[in-house]
């Protein structure tokens, strides 16, 4: 029991403050992934654990962008069902692989957001949305969901984060439209992959529930957050995502 507690003293704190910034701009999983594996939990464990937990704060997200009428219903399902076959395939392919090959995956898939980020560094100013004919948002949202979920279930920091500039590259959207569809499609991501690493026995239920109450804390605030500042807030904090990757892999590194 000491070993639980001090375990959950490490990882609430940074769940809470992953979720928070999950639901703002994704990249939250630079946070929760890390706590488990600093608070001594396996990869493949903390993995799991940090999806079930994770789909959890998203659904939370989901609900807060929704009641704000800040989701696109159609595109954001289409993500959805993209981002459940996608998620499952993805974590079918991480359990497969060591434990070293997948740390060395995440090592190498982290800086692409930051090397995206740098490069455009126009992204996120609020130019308005634009309205696509439904089927292409209907096709464009499922294609987002089936290549980003798959990265989430197998690796999964940064999702969110890809997710909204997809949205926002591919079909216009608004900041804080392309955050809400971005918090339902890794939900669905979310869902699929825990449903794998639950059947593969990966998950640590001692840790499930106080985690997962912190981050649909976390989340929740972090949603209503991004709402009332709107896009300028979003991209605030996309920058605070980047300035997470680069600590992370100085410290990888060192």
């Amino acid at each position: 029991m000491p070993e639980l507690v001090k375990t959950l003293l490490i990882v609430c704190p940074l769940v809470f403050l992953g979720g928070f910034v999950d639901s703002v701009a994704g990249g939250g999983g630079l946070i929760t992934l890390p706590a488990y594996m600093m608070a001594g939990v396996p990869v493949h464990f903390a993995a799991g654990t940090n999806k079930v937990v994770n789909g959890c704060g998203s659904a939370t997200a989901s609900l807060k962008f929704f009641r704000s009428g800040k989701i696109r219903v159609h595109a954001a399902l289409a993500a959805a069902l993209g981002a459940l076959i996608g998620g499952y395939a993805g974590a079918e392919i991480a359990k497969l692989l060591s434990e070293s090959l997948l740390k060395g995956l995440m090592l190498v898939a982290l800086p692409l957001v930051a090397v995206f980020l740098m490069v455009k560094k126009d992204f996120g100013q609020e130019t308005g949305e634009k309205q696509y004919p439904r089927p292409r948002e209907t096709g464009v949202s499922l294609g987002i969901g089936l290549v980003i979920g798959c990265y989430d279930g197998m690796v999964g920091p940064g999702t969110g984060t890809f997710m909204i500039m997809a949205f926002t590259a591919l079909l216009q959207m608004d900041m804080v439209t392309a955050s809400g569809c971005s918090k339902v499609g890794n939900l669905a991501s979310n869902v699929a992959a825990a449903v794998s690493f639950i059947l593969g026995g990966k998950v640590l239920w001692a840790l499930v529930v106080p985690a997962a109450a912190c981050s649909m804390l976390g989340n929740w605030c972090g949603a209503r957050y991004a709402i009332r500042g709107g896009g300028r807030k979003i991209r605030g904090m996309i920058f605070v995502v980047l300035g997470m990757l680069f600590v992370k892999m100085l410290a990888d590194l060192l």
